[in-house]
């Protein structure tokens, strides 16, 4: 399999978990961490359902995926991501050592991957992942827009 498609497939299962928190009335961003093309953990924002500001999608997956394979460093994982990294969950990344990270939707208001401010060239970090953007953008727009059309109607 293409490197390309490999990005692809692991995108829709993020965007699979973005549309069921539409089902639990969250924010739709779906998250899914690799290693060894295998998912460890998959999960969606869940800040409305454990009323903690911290449960986006991908903190939850780290979480799990720590807690999986029984390490807090998740050395040799790729996180999918539908929608680009806030500061915090970049700080996440950093933390756990991920080693890259393939996101859908840019994020103009709060993205830290390119779109408001790229962290991955500041030199305060002991670790920078890799940063790939845009994978199936616009079906993780399409499915954030839409959430957000319909809460305004």
């Amino acid at each position: 399999m293409l490197h390309a498609e490999k990005h692809i497939n692991w995108m829709r299962i993020a965007l699979n978990q973005a549309n069921l928190s539409i089902l639990k009335g969250e924010i739709p961003v779906g998250a899914v961490l690799v290693k060894n093309d295998k998912a460890i953990a998959v999960s969606h924002n869940l800040t409305l359902n454990n009323i903690d500001p911290t449960s986006h999608a991908e903190i939850n997956v780290i979480r799990l995926a720590s807690r999986e394979i029984g390490n807090h460093r998740l050395n040799e994982c790729t996180l999918y991501v539908t929608l680009e990294p806030c500061a915090m969950c970049y700080g996440a990344i950093v933390q756990s050592r991920i080693e890259r990270v393939v996101f859908g939707a840019y994020d103009s208001k709060t993205g830290m991957c390119g779109s408001c401010y790229e962290l991955s060239r500041t030199k305060c970090f002991n670790h920078v992942p890799k940063i790939i953007g845009g994978v199936l953008e616009h079906e993780c727009s399409v499915v954030l827009q839409n959430f957000f059309k319909k809460k305004r109607d």
